[in-house]
């Protein structure tokens, strides 16, 4: 049985508008519609009028990549290990490609961890910068109050 086309399913389904999507995700609409270009994210569908419509998984899926966008992650690591986790979730997988695939999640732990102490280690730099910044305005304003104090009259 055919179901009715003039309203399709995804429309009458819990769907958001990549305007929606964008804004629920704090990303930018380019960003968005970028993301869908490089094959990280796919819509669910489309309204009749042909707008990208997108369910919860999507949603879910832009924040992961949002996540991994600060470790630097490249497009291509990030399709990867999304590849994994879609994989990862089908019920019927066989036990050995499940082992397989959880092996492959172990060694992206690995890598993540690897780039959040590198990004701990720059934000460590960039902390010691703006003490030094702190130091540099304080250090300044000592210099103009003393300047000030020796070009005052004596009485």
């Amino acid at each position: 049985m055919r179901r009715d086309e003039s309203v399709p399913s995804l429309v009458r389904r819990n769907t958001l508008q990549i305007g929606e999507v964008a804004e629920r995700v704090g990303l930018s609409l380019r960003t968005v519609r970028y993301y869908e270009e490089a094959g990280l994210l796919v819509p669910a569908g489309r309204t009749p009028g042909g707008f990208r419509l997108y369910d919860d998984d999507a949603v879910s899926r832009l924040l992961l990549i949002r996540k991994m966008k600060p470790l630097g992650f490249t497009l291509d690591e990030m399709r990867s290990l999304l590849a994994v986790r879609d994989e990862l979730i089908d019920p019927q997988l066989a036990s050995e490609r499940r082992a397989e695939l959880r092996e492959r999640l172990r060694t992206w732990v690995v890598l993540a961890e690897q780039k959040l102490a590198t990004l701990r280690e720059q934000a460590g730099v960039a902390e010691d910068f703006v003490v030094g910044l702190h130091d540099d305005v304080e250090r300044s304003q000592t210099t103009v109050r003393s300047e000030s104090r020796d070009e005052l009259p004596e009485h």
